[in-house]
């Protein structure tokens, strides 16, 4: 029995003395907990929402604010026509855009009801279905109160939701360009950290640096088979939404190939970097596909709104590329919009690619 209890003693201290162990056993759980608990939420908080006012009357000015201080929403703009609705939905901001028909207290109050329209960004189905659902509440407690507060208002107030994007909110709208975020990043990443580990853990590195080649042109000779591999995946990826669910690209295919170009060469500068970390192909894959996928699928906005969590992830999210290209892909595929929609996103990649590749050279250089 001593001999069971010190066998036990050494296997203890074994963990405790192996800071990578502690960390998959303590520290995956609590970031889970952590993630889960406040990413996943089912309810919305100050959603973006634009209104058109064409009555600009008392009961419309008290409805909207009624919207505003609900703490579900905020009111991104005032909008002047119908001709600002689709290049608003199309920045990304707004979620939905609230009308209120011409006349609309006095509809009320002669003819027994008044119209307000709801055009909500389609692109995003869970989030589209969120925010009508929380706005018709609100329209009809307000209502419900009017009628009962004011004695010549006995009219009812009635909603028409109309969705652009998608106006049958089909779910592969969503779930298809958050597939191709989540593909990329993990297979250019895991896979190039993993061939250049490889090659150190074998030893065979040193044999590839004393070849007439060049590191740099080691380097660029290991990843561009991933780089042009992935390419094909992504044309593939785009031929099944089309055939298979029927969902074409609504923008430019030669925008959205460049685009998918440019997170690919970041997602490979990112296994580089990787790969100057990790010791072995253990800890790269270990780094590559958990440190990746659970932060790439929760904190992206793919899924989940990012709007709906706190503000701390908010702005750790900040630093995850799959988020800026969720934002460009959904918006090429599914809104159809240029590059003026979405230059500021494709520049924080580019910067993202640029320091990746500095830092990782840096890093490599040093390792040798």
């Amino acid at each position: 029995m001593k001999r069971f209890l010190a066998f036990v003693k050494k296997e203890f201290l074994h963990i405790l003395r192996d800071y990578r162990t502690l960390i998959i056993i303590f520290g995956l759980p609590v970031a889970q907990i952590l993630i889960f608990g406040f990413v996943v939420r089912t309810d919305i908080h100050d959603a973006g929402i634009a209104i058109l006012d064409l009555s600009k009357d008392e009961v419309t000015r008290s409805l909207s604010d009624k919207l505003s201080s609900s703490g579900f929403f905020n009111i991104t703009a005032n909008l002047n026509s119908y001709n600002d609705i689709d290049a608003i939905l199309k920045k990304g901001k707004t979620k939905e855009v609230i009308v209120f028909e011409d006349d609309f207290s006095a509809k009320l109050q002669h003819q027994g009801s008044a119209a307000v329209e709801i055009i909500a960004d389609g692109s995003e189905p869970n989030v589209a279905n969120l925010v009508t659902n929380y706005t018709k509440s609100i329209i009809s407690t307000f209502s419900a109160s009017l009628n009962k507060g004011e004695p010549n208002m006995n009219g009812l107030i009635t909603t028409e939701v109309r969705m652009f994007f998608n106006p049958r909110l089909e779910s592969q709208f969503m779930f298809v360009p958050g597939v191709i975020t989540l593909i990329l990043i993990l297979i250019c990443a895991l896979m190039t950290s993993v061939t250049i580990t490889r090659e150190k853990e074998f030893g065979t590195m040193e044999v590839l640096l004393v070849s007439p080649l060049r590191p740099w042109q080691i380097i660029v000779g290991k990843v561009t088979p991933y780089f042009l591999l992935s390419i094909v995946n992504v044309v593939l990826i785009l031929l099944m939404s089309w055939f298979v669910f029927k969902m074409p690209v609504a923008g430019s295919i030669a925008l959205l190939i460049a685009e998918c170009m440019l997170y690919i060469l970041m997602s490979l500068s990112l296994g580089i970097l990787i790969s100057t970390i990790a010791r072995d192909m253990q800890s790269a894959i270990f780094i590559s596909f958990i440190g990746l996928m659970l932060p790439s699928l929760l904190l992206s906005g793919f899924i989940y709104p990012i709007e709906n969590m706190p503000k701390i992830y908010d702005y750790v999210s900040l630093f995850m590329p799959p988020r800026w290209f969720v934002t460009i892909i959904r918006s090429v595929m599914v809104k159809g919009v240029g590059l003026a929609y979405v230059w500021k996103e494709t520049l924080v990649l580019a910067g993202m690619t640029a320091f990746f590749i500095l830092l990782s050279a840096k890093r490599f250089k040093e390792r040798l």
